[in-house]
């Protein structure tokens, strides 16, 4: 029966779970208290955090939704990156952050996103995708563009129609075929 302490641990990592959009789990052995502050401080900025827990209070933490996948990611000492906004943005931070540090043993074992589990290759793919923001105008922009085409063609259609109306409108108005009008 775990102590009251760790229970608390355990509601906190549930509370954590909760709100992030996915996690990145990392090695975290090697890393000076410096660099762990740091990595933080960058996280903060989009909006994820970094912590360091242990594998049992986590694995307690997920419950039901702990899969045989995740479990085999959480062996060693784990760090955990939760991202509570957009999850490319995090991604890159931590991959930045790990890389920048040229340290060998501290790298990247996998992520939780959506309930998938993500391999460190895939998640350094993800880092290198551009912010769902940018993907989004994107797509926006490449709906539009066919739309306003669209809409330009048929506007000179009905503008070319229209001026040709009033043309024989004025043609016919011009004419020497007039008749009078009796007073």
């Amino acid at each position: 029966m775990p102590n009251p302490q760790k229970n608390l641990v355990i509601a906190d990592l549930k509370a954590i779970l909760g709100e992030s959009k996915g996690a990145i789990l990392t090695e975290y052995r090697g890393l000076t208290v410096a660099e762990v502050t740091i990595l933080r401080k960058k996280l903060r900025d989009t909006n994820a955090e970094y912590h360091v827990v242990k594998n049992t209070l986590f694995k307690r933490a997920l419950g039901d939704t702990l899969t045989p996948e995740l479990d085999t990611l959480l062996s060693g000492p784990t760090g955990i990156m939760f991202a509570k906004g957009d999850v490319v943005p995090s991604t890159k931070a931590t991959i930045d952050f790990l890389t920048a540090l040229k340290k060998p043993d501290i790298k990247v074992k996998g992520g939780f996103i959506d309930g998938k589990i993500y391999t460190p290759d895939q998640v350094t793919a993800l880092s290198k995708l551009p912010p769902r923001e940018q993907i989004l105008a994107t797509l926006v922009g490449t709906i539009q563009k066919p739309l306003a085409d669209l809409v330009g063609t048929l506007d000179n259609v009905i503008g070319d129609f229209v001026r040709t109306v009033q043309a024989i409108a004025d043609k016919q108005g011009s004419g020497d075929d007039a008749t009078p009008v009796e007073a």
